[in-house]
């Protein structure tokens, strides 16, 4: 048996649509872009939504839009994706690593409150592996701070917090549609939520050289647009998302089952939480060993993610950071066990047994 760690859906319908729009000769922010951007913000909850052609184009154009720059400061965990923090740095603004709880691998209150200072102006949290960050603490802080909160939505695209999707409880939410993400575009792709009118219209002129208008341009801006063809796989794909999330809940649940009663940690949810389950991430002491004799048996696995952004060489090529115990400590013991719509009950079953036998 050959289980790989995800594997992207892509449908009959889609490859029909992607040829419609090559017949067309339009293939930038046309029709298909405006409606995607429609749909995508009536799903998560808010007035707008901005496609981009990353999330990590999403995240950079959230924080210029923020006017967040030089001398500003970011609150940001140090466990996540790189392309989380890389953003921050090409503002010029500095990003202050803070620890995580250890229960949800996701920013702790606790430590944003420790970490702010007179040039704090935003917290990035990241609803990291699809389960949302804390967010009713982190905008008391926010607000008490006259802080923003760009929420990183990049792996929990249709996840809750006390009912309300992320994207649509800070100032700004960036999502990536990445190919091992929830919901894909074939490619690279990403979006932003708000509520901002300002933000919106910013964003939009930002993205695409500065302007409103074909030849005046307002501002100095970008080329990060997103493009008709990958639009309409992703609204076909927008459809499917709950009923991809819901499939997704099902093989956790399966994995939590069957792997409750070895030497391992599982996942958990809070109660005032819905993960979108995009990874499925346990800890082992010694993972080395049960990720080689899984590999022995065709199953993949995965790290997300073995370096801490604190750690990283760029960054401690330009900045002092400081020691994260519990980041520290968990980024030796996560493995990501293979989680995708389309995997088979057997298959989960396959992975289950052939850890319980790497035990016993």
């Amino acid at each position: 048996m050959n289980i790989p760690l995800s594997r992207p859906y892509m449908d009959q319908q889609s490859k029909k649509n992607v040829l419609k729009v090559l017949d067309s000769g339009r293939y930038i922010l046309g029709d298909n872009c405006k409606l995607f951007e429609e749909e995508f913000a009536n799903y998560i909850g808010t007035k707008y939504a901005i496609l981009t052609n990353s999330g990590t184009s999403a995240i950079f154009l959230s924080l210029m839009a923020l006017n967040i720059g030089k001398g500003d400061e970011v609150i940001v965990p140090s466990h996540t994706a790189f392309p989380t923090v890389e953003p921050i740095f090409y503002t010029g603004a500095k990003p202050v690593f803070v620890d995580i709880d250890e229960s949800t691998y996701t920013l702790s209150p606790e430590e944003i409150r420790k970490n702010i200072t007179d040039k704090t102006k935003a917290i990035l949290p990241v609803h990291l592996y699809g389960h949302p960050a804390k967010m009713d603490s982190i905008k008391k802080i926010a607000k008490e701070n006259d802080l923003s909160i760009l929420e990183d939505c990049c792996q929990a695209h249709g996840a809750l917090f006390k009912g309300k999707k992320v994207g649509s409880i800070g100032d700004v939410g960036c999502f990536s549609f990445y190919p091992s993400k929830n919901m894909t575009v074939g490619g690279d792709g990403g979006i932003l939520s708000t509520n901002s009118s300002k933000i919106a219209e910013t964003v939009k002129m930002l993205r695409n050289h500065g302007r409103k208008e074909k030849y005046k341009h307002e501002v100095m801006g970008l080329n990060l647009r997103f493009n008709e063809i990958q639009a309409v796989v992703g609204r076909i794909q927008l459809k499917k998302l709950d009923e991809f999330n819901n499939k997704r809940r099902e093989i956790a649940k399966l994995y939590s089952e069957c792997l409750k009663s070895l030497p391992i940690v599982t996942p958990k949810e809070k109660k005032w939480g819905q993960s979108a389950f995009h990874l499925y991430v346990i800890r082992i002491k010694e993972r080395t060993l049960l990720q080689a004799n899984l590999k022995n048996h065709g199953i993949s696995t995965g790290i997300h993610y073995p370096i801490p952004c604190h750690m990283q060489p760029a960054v401690n090529k330009v900045m002092k950071t400081p020691n994260l115990i519990t980041t520290e400590k968990i980024v030796d013991e996560i493995v990501s066990l293979p989680i995708f719509p389309e995997l088979k009950r057997k298959e989960i079953i396959y992975v289950c047994n052939k850890i319980s036998n790497y035990f016993n």
